[in-house]
């Protein structure tokens, strides 16, 4: 019994330094987005330079506030499922969980054909430069958009869990509270049909993707999503 509370204070303290580390990353990129999406549009700046600033950015909102964790506790990534067993069923069912967002799209007229990170400032200039650059910049822009945004998720997921377990599998607090939490940052929230319908499929992707990695065990499931699916259409 001291042990569990012993694992509930430090995952708390977890909890907090995400959080604070989080709050605080995303005050500064709000207080700066004026002057980091004109330094970004300056096209007499080369790309990989106006892509960095954005990239850090991004990382500290989705990604430095687990990485100072896991630094402190000497956690591995693969603790939190980034492994090899079951990776093909977690990529596949992962996927399977967009058809709702991807049918919206279809359904509003709002296919802009597929291009991961579109939605992302810097892509299409990363894209028309030479391949180095374009290999560069997609590396960084897959990190920061891709790989730490869903595997953000997974690490805040286990550490909610661990404060707060549930008794039954599909009341998944972690689950739960990052699917709002993407909600909420997203601004998928609202009252037309349309609002609602990009709500239940923003909750669907997340909530669904947090699920296949609780039963595959297996994290690269969202990673391979947040990576080819988030922002390609």
């Amino acid at each position: 019994m001291r042990n569990m509370e012993k694992v509930k204070v430090r995952t708390g303290a977890d909890l907090w330094i995400i959080v604070i580390t989080t709050v605080t990353a995303l005050g500064v990129c709000l207080a700066l987005n004026g002057q980091l999406s004109q330094f970004a549009a300056q096209d007499d700046v080369p790309i990989l330079w106006r892509l960095i600033p954005v990239a850090l950015c991004q990382y500290g909102v989705a990604g430095l506030g687990i990485t100072i964790v896991c630094m402190i506790r000497k956690e591995k990534f693969s603790k939190f499922g980034l492994n090899r067993e079951h990776v093909v069923p977690a990529i596949l069912l992962s996927c399977l969980l967009y058809i709702p967002d991807l049918t919206l799209t279809f359904v509003y007229g709002e296919w802009h054909g597929y291009c991961p990170f579109q939605q992302v400032w810097t892509t299409r200039a990363v894209l028309s430069g030479s391949l180095p650059v374009a290999v560069a910049g997609m590396l960084i822009t897959a990190a920061a958009w891709g790989f730490f945004e869903g595997f953000n998720y997974a690490v805040i997921t286990d550490k909610v869990n661990a404060c707060f377990p549930s008794g039954h599998w599909w009341l998944d607090w972690g689950a739960i509270g990052c699917a709002v939490l993407c909600v909420l940052i997203h601004g998928a929230v609202g009252i037309t049909p349309r609002d609602v319908f990009d709500m239940l499929a923003v909750i669907i992707v997340i909530y669904g993707s947090l699920m296949v990695r609780k039963k595959t065990e297996n994290s690269w499931g969202l990673v391979f999503t947040f990576i080819f699916l988030w922002n390609a259409y």
